[in-house]
């Protein structure tokens, strides 16, 4: 044994240089381990429907609106989701989601998410009118293409063109998603009008009541520039405007009518630690590297050769020190 340490002792670089090998060879064939991961992944679905160009909520104390503070809370809650989470973008209008890109790792893919969301826009719609109920169906079907499972933030004001009533309203009671479902509400509690723009994004004026109604039957294209000629019909006096407002209840409703929730979209701290507090998404083993432990030692062991070599400089240099004294 004394043999042993000996050897040990005299050849100590030796040693150290090749368990440091026999390290990096095993950091080459790429170690892992099997882990059990929570996987966040939150599906951002934004109301593009004409209402949400009402302007009654503010972002730093400037009235904006209701898709621009959208917007706003959509990049606060990318910018607070940790590492590993994913984040996909959709857009509703009239009846249907549209899925702007699938599942994106939110450290890597920072920038993209948030120019995605930078260009979020009314003329994104693809007819006049809104239909809530048969957006919830629409999105079961886009889950359905994700295949994986996922959280819903539904941004909206819960306005509806035409009004949802025992005739027109779509049955949602038997949706599967419902639990996976957070319709945030979007809007000022009073009424205000909404603003209408050409397809040059100009702001021409707001909706009318007649208007309103004209688009309620999904018959307006607002990518259409052939409807600017030369502009599209406005409320020609402050009473024949068409007004809108959060509509809390309708969101309430069809929450419970899913078993889904409901918040108000509040740009508050409180709202992003509700969104961050929410339960994964799902549980995968993943395959995890340990390949920078195995390269970490293995620096460790290099350096470690050195350490003789600096305490004997030091002890010489002291040893000097006490002789010129």
């Amino acid at each position: 044994m004394k043999n042993v340490l000996n050897i040990l002792k005299n050849n100590y670089e030796t040693v150290l240089l090749v368990l440091a090998s026999l390290l990096l060879l095993l950091a080459l064939i790429k170690p892992q381990i099997q882990l059990k991961q929570d996987v966040h992944n939150y599906l951002l679905v934004a109301d593009v429907s004409q209402s949400m160009n009402a302007e009654d909520v503010k972002v730093n104390n400037q009235l904006v609106s209701r898709l621009v503070y959208t917007q706003h809370m959509m990049k606060q809650v990318v910018k607070t989701s940790p590492c590993g989470t994913y984040i996909s973008v959709g857009i509703f209008a009239a009846e249907n989601v549209g899925l702007l890109f699938m599942p994106l790792e939110v450290c890597q893919n920072f920038d993209i998410i948030n120019d995605t969301i930078d260009h979020l826009e009314w003329r994104m719609a693809w007819s006049g009118n809104s239909r809530m109920t048969f957006g919830v169906k629409a999105a079961e079907e886009t889950f359905d293409y994700l295949n994986i499972p996922a959280k819903m933030l539904f941004f909206t004001d819960g306005d509806e063109s035409p009004k949802a009533t025992g005739i027109n309203k779509l049955d949602i009671s038997n949706v599967r998603i419902g639990k996976s479902v957070i319709f945030v509400g979007v809007g000022g509690h009073e009424d205000a009008p909404i603003k209408r723009f050409n397809a040059n994004n100009k702001f021409v004026g707001y909706w009318g009541t007649d208007a309103a109604a004209e688009s309620a039957g999904g018959g307006i294209m607002y990518n259409d520039a052939s409807l600017d000629d030369p502009d599209p019909p406005v409320a020609y006096a402050e009473f024949d405007r068409y007004l809108s407002k959060l509509d809390v209840e309708h969101l309430k409703a069809m929450a419970t009518e899913i078993n889904g929730q409901y918040v108000e979209g509040v740009d508050k701290p409180e709202f992003y630690e509700f969104v961050q507090s929410q339960p994964p998404a799902a549980k995968f083993v993943t395959a995890y590297s340990v390949r920078w432990i195995f390269l970490i030692i293995a620096a460790f062991l290099v350096l470690a050769t050195y350490i003789p070599d600096v305490l004997s400089y030091r002890l010489d240099k002291r040893s000097l020190f006490k002789r010129v004294i």
